[in-house]
Formats: C-alpha cells, structure tokens, sequence
C-alpha cells in the first residue's frame, strides 16, 4: 500500500505562521512540497475544516506505568500495556513518546528497578511494531543506591533516549515537608506507616553519596549522547548545580524565579499540559500558564495524560498572548530541539512526515489523523 499522501483544505499551523487552505505532500516517509499540484497516485484526503500541525513530541509522559500497573501490585503482560499506551498516543496526536519510567527502588510497584528496566527494553523491543515513535526517558531517584548499574547498562546499550534526575527527598522540591511525601507514598501505594517509616528512613540515610552516584551517570550520559533533565528544581543553587554537571533541561521548576534563572542558564523548562487544563499544579508548585505568560515555559508534555497535550495547547491563545503557532512549537519544535531531534519538529520539506490532523468541536480539539514518517496510524470520523 502506497504511503503517499496529497492532504488538502487544511489550515497549515508552520513554526511561524498560519497557512489557510493549503496542501502538502508526503512521500517517503518525509514533507515533500507544501502548496503543489496534485501528485499522480497520491491518495488524496480532503481536510477541510481540519487543522494540520506537526506530530507532537512528549518529552516526559508517565502514563505507561498505569497501564502497566493500574492498580497496585496488579500488573499487565508488557507487550498488552505497551500496544495500549502506543494506541493512546497516535490517537492524541502525539508522534514521539518519551516514555517516563523511575528507577526509585523505595517507591515500589513498577518503580522497582529491575521491573523498570525489564519495561524500558520491552518499549525498544515494541517499536518493530509501534504505531509512533516509541523512547524511553529514565527516571533516576538520586537517593536510590541500587539503580545506577541497571542505568549505566540501559545507557551504553543504547535502550535510553532521555535521563533525568530526581530528588524526592521530604523538605525541598515538589515534598515541603515529611508530611507531604508520606502522604503521596500512602495514597499512591497503599503502603503501612511501619513500611513508610522505614522507605522515608532509608532515602534519608542515602542522600549522602548520591552526587558521586549523580556524576558517574551524567558522563555515560554524555559518553552516549543522552541528553539529561534535572527534576523540580527550586532554587538557583540547584539549577547552578546541575548545570554545572552537564544538565540542559529543567522539568517542572517549582517557581517562576527558578524557571526564569534556568532559562537563562542555558536550560530547556518543561512544564506540564494537565496543569494548563486544570488551572494548577497536583503539588503547589507554579501555575503552567503563569510560566507560559512570563516566557519561562519552552516545552510543555503530558506528565501523565497524552490526551492533554492537543487540549492544551489549543486553548494556550485564548488565556495567554502566545500566537497558535508558538503554542504549537512547545510540543513540537522546541521539544526536538531540547533533544537535538533534528529530522522532525515542524512541517518544512524535507522534515520526517510526522504530522496531526485536528477536528474542532466548539473549544475542544481531537484528532483526526496521524501520520507517523509518512505512515497514516491512526483516523477516525466523529
């Protein structure tokens, strides 16, 4: 079956404009010309009505863990909970996926390292068949001293695309307090207080080598070519930290000032769509939008819903000042470029064919059609 394709109607979202009935050809897995003349044997979709924006690119998306773990300690065969969050993905329009899987032996569940690191190869393992782009982006809890030889493997066989950096230790970052972090582990694993105390007891008591454990992993990192995130960062002294360590993304600064201080230390910030949808941040921390309004956001990803990427960044124009074009840029260009994924990112000939077509239905935006280096994945007819 031919994998060319004529789109036609569409209104065209480019990194810097917006294209009112135009066309575009796909040929080869790539853009081949936009505005041309019919190309004979091309299948020709009609997108009237339709918007046509770059696949998305989701840099941090946790959702696959819930679909290997929907309850806890109640587990999905891998290829089953794979081939699910792949479906979910082509149908939200997103074409790259960075699957976030934490190595955090103390948090349980599939967050144990042996478990996480069997999900991380059966995602690489997945991709012969995968609808979209399926990567794999680890999660390290720096107080974890178990994790680093299932890491440091994971990098140089090259089953990693993306590393970053946690630190939920209670008192700083996304866990003010003891209380919050207790209260986080209870409700999200069901655990006993004896259990708590002792997994609490634990991560304190390993803090202390953990920035020996933190640059060992940052130069295989950059040995291989993986780009490394600090997580949560709330205060200069940490983005100068981790700056200095060869980290070029910050995901979910706590504050506006961090974020700002971040940026201009060089560092991509990533902040997160459900968040612009629901008003708020799940722990406290900052607004999305407020960092979108100030100039401090340059990319936005699921978190842990990849339906909320399209949602959002339709609704960005109307609550900021940002053009549909910069709003689509934070999940399409800005992501690649915060990974060096040169091939794709926006819709320019020569760039791979990943592409979304949007329906509108009053303020809410759904897709309906991917194409995934040139290959229709997903359509549909509401």
């Amino acid at each position: 079956m031919t994998n060319q394709y004529y789109l036609t109607g569409a209104q065209l979202v480019l990194s810097n404009e917006v294209v009112n009935d135009a066309s575009l050809l796909i040929d080869q897995g790539c853009i081949q010309s936009i505005n041309s003349s019919h190309v004979n044997g091309a299948i020709e979709i009609d997108l009237s009505g339709k918007t046509l924006l770059p696949g998305m690119i989701d840099l941090h998306c946790d959702a696959l863990e819930k679909e290997v773990e929907p309850r806890p300690n109640v587990h999905f065969p891998l290829d089953f909970a794979i081939a699910q969050a792949d479906k979910r993905n082509a149908a939200a329009g997103v074409t790259t996926i960075f699957h976030a899987l934490s190595f955090a032996n103390e948090e349980l569940g599939v967050r144990n390292n042996q478990f996480a690191a069997e999900i991380v190869r059966s995602v690489n393992q997945w991709q012969h068949n995968a609808l979209v782009d399926n990567r794999v982006h680890c999660r390290y809890e720096v107080t974890d001293e178990t994790g680093l030889e299932q890491l440091m493997s994971l990098l140089n066989d090259k089953s990693m695309h993306l590393l970053s950096l946690m630190d939920h230790t209670p008192g700083q970052g996304q866990f003010k307090d003891l209380a919050a972090y207790r209260d986080y582990l209870g409700r999200t694993y069901k655990t006993s207080d004896d259990k708590l105390d002792e997994i609490v007891d634990r991560k304190q008591q390993a803090a202390s080598g953990a920035m020996a454990r933190v640059e060992t992993l940052i130069k295989c990192a950059q040995k291989n070519k993986i780009s490394v995130a600090s997580h949560d960062d709330d205060n200069q002294q940490r983005v100068d930290t981790m700056h200095g360590l060869g980290v070029t993304i910050s995901e979910f600064p706590i504050d506006l000032d961090t974020a700002k201080y971040a940026q201009g230390k060089g560092l991509k910030t990533i902040v997160g769509a459900p968040n612009i949808l629901r008003g708020k941040s799940q722990s406290g921390s900052m607004r999305a939008v407020d960092a979108i309004k100030a100039g401090v956001a340059d990319c936005l990803c699921a978190d842990y819903s990849p339906a909320a990427l399209l949602a959002a960044v339709f609704k960005l124009p109307s609550i900021t000042d940002l053009s549909l074009s910069d709003a689509i840029n934070l999940v399409s260009r800005n992501p690649a470029n915060a990974v060096g994924l040169t091939d794709r990112g926006e819709i320019s000939v020569g760039k791979r064919a990943d592409l979304v077509a949007v329906a509108h239905f009053g303020d809410l935006a759904q897709a309906s059609h991917t194409w995934s280096a040139g290959k229709l994945v997903y359509q549909t007819s509401y």
